[in-house]
């Protein structure tokens, strides 16, 4: 195979699959090449040139092992993770989940690739693919036009899309201390959320100035494909006036002064001083003015500073199941790997782990071995299995879950029981795979 005499890797793309990608090729001892086209051109949802920056929420979800989130991040250590690392030095309270300050994180990211001597990074917007060599594709997203548009004729199919909207962020100053509280859901962790409580009343009118508010492309965006974890809060309290109680807004786990509230909204710390808190589950696309009005609705945002407006952009991933193999190889240009979010996994931690898988097969590709398909008992390997599998007329993003694995023969009929489970049989298998990833 000519492309084999290029003996550096590229990979195209510096966010969290990338910067994965790009760190396990070179922790084998093979030049990387990593492309990153900011800041030459930037994009509507970055707000900085570091690598790996977090566009959306800055939790990377629970650290509770029996959970498919807990899982993966298991694995992901297992398999030598970079951003696992970094997240654990970039850490903010966020109760049995893992959060970051996502200026430290992305910092840290960056300065461990930079630092890197095998990793060469380049500030370049790539518009055409390289023409030989191993290439991995992790542009995620928000991949840039001309490049989806190369993207589109080499495969055969029109790109997917969906769009995906970010939560707005306040500052902690200017909440109101009489009501709002601190704590976590049945009281797991310390009280690391603030806590918005709503009755009846206060409820049912946010939801009305909600429903009625004016929104950046109009109603008849209500139709666009969302992802659902991504769901504009707008559109979830359209499909009913209880649905946002059973959503973002639901208040089990949680109560005030004695007694559970109707609802509740969170607020989830997103730096290390604890300065800037999101808005959990508050994604929107409303315009800036009408997110002012009707989320100082809310009691204890009466006087909230917006540090960060909620923004949509469009955000496009592959038909997968019809373009890739379980090696995340291209089926038709086998030199080429894909990883990340453009492959239709959804979530930071899904798309930093493919980013693992992919490096190493790259790098097995180079030296001539067979790449890597991962077992379907492993997190990873199953999530890459539906995604490379799935029906590719109804295929959507997805994130990490227990409902991809396969069966348990005689499976605990206890559900915590059955997650562990599968959790120790995932565990086995991944330490078959260790040896490979950690060479």
């Amino acid at each position: 195979m000519t492309f084999l005499k290029d003996k550096t890797i590229t990979v195209i793309g510096g966010g969290l699959a990338g910067c994965e990608a790009a760190y396990r090729i070179a922790s084998c001892g093979v030049k990387v090449r990593l492309l990153e086209m900011r800041p030459e051109k930037s994009t509507p949802a970055h707000q900085s040139d570091n690598l790996a920056e977090l566009v959306c929420s800055n939790s990377l979800k629970s650290e509770i092992l029996e959970t498919a989130q807990g899982l993966l991040k298991d694995e992901m250590k297992t398999l030598g993770s970079l951003l696992l690392g970094c997240a654990m030095k970039s850490r903010v309270p966020a109760g049995a989940a893992l959060a970051v300050d996502r200026e430290i994180f992305s910092r840290l990211v960056t300065g461990a690739v930079t630092a890197h001597p095998l990793i060469e990074l380049v500030r370049a917007e790539v518009t055409k693919l390289p023409e030989s060599g191993v290439v991995v594709i992790a542009t995620g997203p928000l991949t840039s036009e001309p490049l989806t548009r190369e993207l589109q004729l080499l495969g055969g199919e029109e790109n997917l899309y969906f769009y995906d909207a970010i939560a707005p962020s306040v500052t902690e100053e200017s909440l109101n201390r009489e009501r709002v509280f601190r704590a976590s859901r049945y009281g797991k962790g310390e009280d690391d959320y603030y806590n918005c409580p709503l009755d009846r009343d206060e409820y049912q009118r946010f939801h009305q100035e909600l429903v009625a508010a004016d929104v950046r492309e109009g109603h008849s965006m209500d139709r666009a494909l969302f992802f659902d974890a991504c769901m504009p809060v707008e559109v979830l309290a359209r499909r009913g006036v209880d649905t946002l109680r059973y959503g973002p807004m639901r208040p089990v786990g949680l109560e005030w002064r004695g007694q559970r509230p109707y609802a509740v909204v969170q607020l989830r710390q997103e730096d290390k001083q604890g300065q800037v808190w999101g808005l959990v589950g508050f994604q929107t696309r409303l315009r800036w003015g009408e997110q002012q009005r009707v989320f100082r609705m809310i009691p204890g945002l009466e006087n909230a500073q917006f540090v960060r407006f909620g923004t949509m952009h469009r955000n496009t991933y592959m038909n997968s199941p019809r373009l890739l193999l379980p090696t995340l190889q291209m089926r038709t240009n086998p030199r080429l790997i894909f990883a990340g979010q453009i492959t239709g996994v959804e979530g930071y931690m899904e798309s930093a782990a493919t980013g693992i898988l992919a490096g190493l097969n790259a790098v097995r590709l180079l030296q001539g071995e067979e790449p890597m398909v991962l077992s379907q008992e492993t997190m990873l390997g199953a999530l890459v299995h539906f995604i490379t599998t799935a029906r590719g007329e109804e295929f959507q993003p997805i994130n990490a879950s227990f409902g991809l694995l396969p069966a348990l023969v005689d499976a605990p009929k206890n559900r915590q029981e059955r997650y562990r489970a599968y959790v120790h049989r995932s565990q086995g298998n991944m330490d078959k795979y260790s040896e490979l990833f950690l060479k």
